[in-house]
């Protein structure tokens, strides 16, 4: 597989969940399926999905060119075949685990620091009660600094390994449709039993009061720091 066709699968990833974000987003804003499973009672903000589709776009589009580029670039690091399974599960649960940590101290500086929560936070937090595609809804300066924890984490198997490609097309889906879910404001049963995974109301609680739940994939930083705003 040569480095264009990373660099195009990767996007062509992106581009596959982004356009699942958009239909779920319909799904949950124009019809009733999955009302049972809303967590806040106050309704959506509808009228403002157009309103907001220009800083979804130019974020989306910084998503697949930094990913793309980012695959261009590192295909001379890469084993491109599928390895052993193990090695893959390995490298994918490593990087969520630095990008976790690296997206939960941001994340709370962001909300410490006045002038970052006042000028590029608070755009994310317009949404009190979100849907799924408001995962893109902030600033192109947070967009871009979120990204470093998933950079730290490949640099660091880096040190050991070369990156598995199935690796990190893998944590690349999963963190992009657990971000989309989380912002959905719907807590669906089956995924309320996966130990330590961060839920939709741990999230959605964060948007809704402003405070505490920096987490972003998993719990335990919330519960290390003890900034669990409510107990799950």
């Amino acid at each position: 597989m040569t480095r264009e066709w990373v660099a195009l699968g990767t996007i062509i990833m992106l581009l596959g969940s982004n356009i699942f974000g958009f239909f779920y987003s319909m799904v949950v804003l124009k019809t009733r399926y999955l009302e049972p499973y809303v967590i806040q009672a106050k309704a959506y903000q509808k009228a403002i999905f157009s309103k907001r589709m220009p800083l979804f776009l130019l974020n989306f589009l910084l998503l697949m060119a930094m990913s793309g580029s980012g695959a261009y670039f590192l295909y001379d690091y890469m084993e491109v075949t599928w390895t052993s399974w193990w090695i893959i599960a390995l490298q994918v649960i490593l990087v969520f685990i630095i990008d976790d940590i690296w997206f939960y101290f941001y994340h709370r500086w962001l909300h410490v620091n006045k002038f970052m929560l006042k000028h590029v936070h608070s755009i994310h937090h317009r949404a009190t009660k979100p849907f799924p595609l408001e995962y893109l809804y902030v600033h192109p300066l947070e967009w871009m600094m979120g990204m470093l924890g998933v950079a730290i984490g490949f640099a660091v198997i880096l040190i050991f390994m070369p990156i598995n490609l199935y690796a990190f097309w893998i944590f690349g889906l999963l963190r992009n449709l657990h971000e989309i879910h989380i912002h959905s404001d719907l807590e669906i049963p089956f995924l309320c039993h996966i130990p330590f995974l961060s839920k939709t109301k741990h999230h959605d609680d964060h948007h809704a009061y402003l405070t505490g739940n920096y987490s972003s994939t998993f719990v335990w930083m919330d519960r290390i720091f003890k900034t669990n705003f409510r107990k799950e």
